[in-house]
């Protein structure tokens, strides 16, 4: 039958065709009742079967594609009510379609629809490694609210996203999709991102429901190697890894979703103290957990389980409230409940979570209120949504270097070259983690030069080389391209699908024969500017050593060719600031700025290594810090003041100094304060960042910059898991990068 929203729902106190002796029975509640009241009265009428039905989750690829026996299938268990959520079903069409099939069932629940909206729907803004390089949480917000609003727009409740984890090791493929190696900055963030796909409040038909991903410690894979177990001490866990999880329940997430990795031998996904005991029990969380993709039945190739109906057990049991793509609920958690395995109580609290979650949508009373075609229509062709993305893009630029200012590109040069396996790329611009994949809506680095050189600059082009591979066939022409221009632009880096999920790497140089085509074009004698794309940091050393200038692009988006031409020719003007160390090469791996300890026996003078914690065959430091970034002008920090030298209970100290823009171009800078507790009962890293603004200026400006400390941004947890601050004396770092500190101080702690 086709549900229509003039026949009331029984559970809402009113009554559907057929259904008066039903109604005499079940307990019931007015459409006015609140939340609470509704989700207990319709949880009061399901049967087992359909309680455990609202737990699993199926991908629904199939459903509104050819007639198959998945389709079949598949349509016959949401008819049925014994599906909760779909993935992967997006549309107006598509989801009003499948949703009218579940509303066919004896209750009429409604579906939760759900996609992997990681950074972008139809417009695709930068991967989020390279939107956390903006340093800007309003225009990262911002992003988040666009790409709510466009998959809301096309039926979807419900994204995977943020993924809140810590990426320390660039090996792992998954740190393209978080925000890097620091806690502070990842935590502020993940608020952003969280308040941009959900909204101050759940249930506007712009927002959705956002998920704070994966529960816990992922980003600390042993090896990089995704999927791989995890070895973390708790202080560690509590002062490194959980935190912008916190910071995402604060903010109000509406879900978690576990991770697939073990946490000292127990498995995320059947882990009771992460999910019992701190996420719903110390942090009180209401919301709902769901699995990964098939981690719940993975728990028996762990051997954490014995087969698929063990590892149901453990999984509801720890507090894994939803089952993705893993059939173990729907086989076996009924019978495990019938049997006195898993408790009735166990079962109605997930059940609830997730009703909870379908009324704050206002699923009941409208189930088609996300599946408007004239809205989708609007929304998806609104010209503002690719405006943000663009800004976006500009801020993620990072400038890496910049010899003898050999960009901004100026009027003088009459002739560019642009050389390059990635100068001409469209889809590799959108990253990995793309929803929409038509490339007429990608705009490369070619078609956004072309665009903005004008009449009076002839953009010449050769592709040089390809990514992958070792043929050097294209290096001639390449070189003649280079030599009859004034300069040259070198766009390399990894394609689209070299970073992301399953996509860890050992080896995490510039791959292919790109950095000999560099050598080759920087042997013509000619500026070389260099743009790399990527979703990880690369490892490029002939580039960092003699390019005139580099320009780190991530995958920019859709709007990615506009946005770098913006920076290029110096329309906009670059203030990114990595979010991640680049290491010199993989075995300085984890390198990570708040990794590193004054040891035992540290470098105490250049050079000196004797019998010190450094390598004989590199340096200990990266090939470019957290924190950095460069600009078109220069910025002095000055007149560092500290309110008060000592900080008692209760109180707290305004750290201040002045930034001028001391160059002739305005520009934006992110200055950062970094804190070291020198003695401590925990060692301490040599810095950590505590807080950071965004300052815009204009040529000769100066403003007054003002951080506030607390005994809060003071504190760490102790080997007691206290977390507490130690008194003493702290040293107050300012700078530009957590290797350019421009200002120093001191401050103590007291009693």
């Amino acid at each position: 039958m086709t549900f229509s929203l003039r026949k009331p729902l029984l559970f809402l106190g009113l009554l559907l065709p057929g259904t008066a002796a039903l109604a005499q029975t079940k307990p019931t509640a007015s459409p006015n009742a609140n939340i609470e009241q509704r989700v207990t009265a319709l949880l009061a009428q399901m049967t087992l079967e359909e309680k455990v039905g609202q737990l699993n989750q199926y991908s629904g690829r199939e459903v509104t594609g050819p007639a198959s026996d998945r389709k079949s299938t598949l349509l016959n268990s949401i008819r049925s009510g014994q599906v909760g959520s779909m993935l992967n079903v997006k549309g107006v069409k598509d989801t009003r379609e499948i949703q009218a099939v579940a509303l066919e069932s004896r209750l009429h629940i409604p579906l939760l629809f759900s996609l992997d909206v990681i950074h972008g729907y139809q417009t695709t803004f930068p991967i989020p490694l390279g939107e956390a390089a903006s340093w800007d949480l309003d225009a990262i917000r911002l992003g988040a609210h666009v790409a709510a609003k466009e998959a809301a727009a096309s039926g979807i409740h419900w994204t995977f996203a943020p993924m809140v984890d810590i990426g320390r090791d660039p090996r792992w493929g998954r740190v393209m999709e978080g925000a890097g190696e620091d806690t502070y900055l990842g935590s502020q963030i993940a608020k952003a991102r969280v308040l941009g796909f959900q909204g101050e409040k759940l249930g506007g038909t712009d927002a959705v429901l956002a998920c704070a991903k994966h529960f816990a410690a992922y980003g600390a894979a042993t090896a990089g190697r995704d999927y791989n177990a995890v070895d973390l001490s708790p202080q560690q866990l509590w002062e490194t890894y959980l935190p912008p999880f916190k910071a995402a329940a604060d903010a109000g997430v509406a879900t978690f979703m576990n991770s697939f990795n073990t946490l000292n031998g127990i498995p995320a996904t059947g882990n009771a103290y992460l999910q019992r005991d701190i996420l719903k029990g110390q942090w009180q969380y209401p919301g709902f957990v769901v699995s990964d993709w098939g981690s719940i039945a993975e728990l028996a190739n762990w051997g954490y389980a014995a087969d698929k109906k063990d590892a149901a057990q453990k999984a509801l049991t720890a507090g894994s409230d939803m089952d993705m793509e893993g059939d173990a609920y729907s086989q076996n958690l009924a019978q495990l409940v019938k049997d006195g395995k898993v408790k009735t109580d166990l079962v109605d609290d997930a059940v609830r979570r997730i009703l909870r979650k379908k009324f704050e949508l206002g699923l009941f009373d409208d189930p088609y209120r996300f599946s408007d075609e004239a809205r989708e229509k609007q929304v998806l062709s609104d010209p503002q949504n690719r405006v943000a993305a663009r800004q976006m893009a500009q801020k993620s630029l990072v400038l890496l270097k910049n010899q003898n200012a050999t960009l901004p590109l100026t009027k003088q040069l009459r002739t560019v070259a642009l050389i390059g396996p990635l100068a001409k790329a469209k889809r590799d611009l959108n990253g990995s983690w793309t929803v929409d994949t038509d490339t007429t809506r990608i705009t490369s680095l070619y078609d956004g030069l072309s665009q903005r050189a004008g009449k009076n600059t002839q953009l010449l082009y050769a592709k040089g080389c390809d990514t992958s591979g070792d043929s050097r066939a294209g290096f001639a022409q390449a070189v003649a391209t280079a030599q009859r221009a004034d300069l040259v632009v070198l766009a390399v880096g990894e394609t689209w699908d070299m970073s992301g999920e399953a996509k860890s790497r050992t080896d995490i140089h510039l791959p292919g024969p790109q950095e000999e085509l560099f050598k080759a074009l920087k042997a013509a004698g000619k500026p070389v500017a260099v743009v790399v794309f990527g979703g990880r940091p690369l490892i490029f050393d002939a580039i960092a050593d003699q390019a005139d200038a580099i320009l780190y692009a991530w995958w920019p988006g859709s709007e990615g060719g506009f946005a770098l031409a913006d920076v290029l020719f110096g329309d906009y003007n670059p203030a990114g600031k990595l979010p991640i160390t680049f290491p010199r090469n993989v075995g300085q791996i984890p390198i990570a700025y708040n990794q590193q300890y004054n040891t035992g026996r540290p470098i105490t003078k250049p050079g000196d290594i004797r019998y010190k914690s450094a390598y004989i065959d590199a340096p200990n430091t990266p090939r470019y810090a957290f924190g950095h970034g460069l600009s078109y002008t220069a910025f002095k920090y000055s007149d560092l003041k500290i309110s008060r030298p000592q900080l008692k209970a209760g109180e707290s100290v305004q750290v201040s100094f002045t930034l001028t823009n001391t160059g002739k171009t305005a520009g934006e800078e992110v200055a950062q304060l970094y804190l070291r507790d020198p003695v401590a009962s925990v060692v301490r890293p040599l810095k950590e960042l505590k807080d950071f603004r965004k300052i815009s200026l204009k040529p000769g400006q100066s403003k007054t910059v003002t951080f506030t400390l607390d005994r809060d941004k003071l504190a760490f947890y102790n080997q007691q898991l206290e977390w507490k601050a130690e008194p003493g004396a702290f040293q107050l770092m300012v700078g530009s990068a957590s290797d350019d500190i421009r200002l120093e101080g001191q401050m103590e702690l007291l009693p």
